[in-house]
């Protein structure tokens, strides 16, 4: 089979890079296009990824109104040229309106239900939408649960070896806590109308927590003179590493969130929406705490992580919520190749 792939953020190169090698040792060839955007480039080049380049895209909704325009016509082009089979990705509409636009299959994964703008510009072109089990909403006929989380399509244990390195090149000594707090830019299509933590606690964050821990910050925006301090200097693809060593995840992030949840930290997530994988995360693991953006609940998520953090023997009980978590849990990268496979007409034929 020829699938195309479009990768639209950085986090999709993680979604699809396992599937794309094991589908490629099978004989199967993948097609990468990427947008550039933060590191979804430098990504792909770091795994080995050639890819086909689909722009920068634009902010604001009018710019992403047009950047649409141009995604669906280089898209297009580049289908045109490499005659794919099935379209992959992870829920973003230039890949499934091209797919029908060209009679082929459209394969979608999904784990956003606020992204609302994406579904209605997806769902109806897409031949199915693939989401965890724990999916808040209902996209209709074409959509199938799956019990697993998105992150296990790269982080679960069968791909992932922290390597503790990472510690060393963090200056942590042995026995020394230390947290990763991450905060986001509030620009994706879904996050339109969300402010996230006010300046004031994040600084708050940082002095509550410093007692107890090392405080490294990851930002996708720019930070005040007194914050910046705090940055985290480590090459991109070394954060996973430093999650699985951490004490505690905080930030708005729900994807590291989730992240730090399969790795066996807890984590401290706020966004008004929240997520289904999250709440679950929450609910049945024990694994995140989930807040909202009020004031009363940044106050609260800060307390509660101070909590977490004057207790550093809880990383052990973590761990084996962790374990929980991987045996109630499908491997992804295995589900999402079961699944394309369907549509393979000569696997059929065997």
């Amino acid at each position: 089979m020829k699938i195309i792939i479009d990768i639209n953020h950085p986090a999709h190169v993680h979604y699809f890079r396992n599937f794309s090698k094991i589908m490629a040792s099978k004989g199967h060839e993948i097609i990468f296009v990427a947008r550039n955007k933060e590191m979804a480039q430098k990504l792909l080049e770091l795994y080995g990824f050639s890819y086909l380049n689909r722009g920068k895209g634009k902010s604001g909704k009018v710019g992403k109104i047009l950047y649409m325009l141009y995604a669906n016509y280089r898209l297009f082009q580049i289908a045109r040229k490499v005659k794919p089979d099935l379209f992959l990705n992870f829920l973003h509409p230039y890949p499934s309106q091209v797919a029908r636009l060209m009679g082929k299959t459209s394969l979608v994964f999904s784990d956003t239900e606020h992204a609302n703008l994406h579904h209605k510009l997806t769902v109806p072109f897409a031949s199915k939408i693939f989401t965890p089990a724990c999916y808040r909403i209902s996209l209709g006929d074409k959509h199938i649960r799956f019990n697993s989380y998105m992150e296990l399509a790269y982080l679960h244990p069968k791909y992932f070896k922290p390597n503790p390195s990472i510690l060393e090149r963090l200056g942590i000594g042995e026995g020394e806590q230390f947290v990763l707090i991450r905060f986001v830019s509030w620009e994706a299509t879904h996050d339109f109308g969300h402010f996230g933590m006010t300046m004031e606690n994040k600084r708050r964050a940082v002095k509550a927590m410093e007692p107890f821990a090392k405080v490294f910050i990851s930002s996708e925006s720019p930070l005040p003179e007194d914050l910046e301090s705090f940055r985290i200097q480590i090459p991109f693809d070394r954060m996973h590493d430093a999650l699985f060593y951490s004490s505690l995840l905080f930030g708005e992030s729900a994807t590291m969130a989730s992240e730090a949840a399969v790795l066996g930290t807890p984590a401290i997530f706020m966004d008004d929406d929240g997520r289904g994988y999250t709440d679950e995360e929450e609910r049945k693991f024990g694994l995140v705490f989930n807040f909202s953006e009020s004031l009363a609940d940044q106050d609260l998520a800060i307390s509660k992580a101070v909590s977490i953090l004057s207790q550093p023997d809880n990383k052990k009980e973590f761990a084996k919520k962790r374990i929980e978590l991987l045996e109630q849990s499908l491997d992804t990268t295995e589900f999402m190749i079961q699944e394309v496979l369907k549509y393979d007409s000569k696997a059929y034929a065997n």
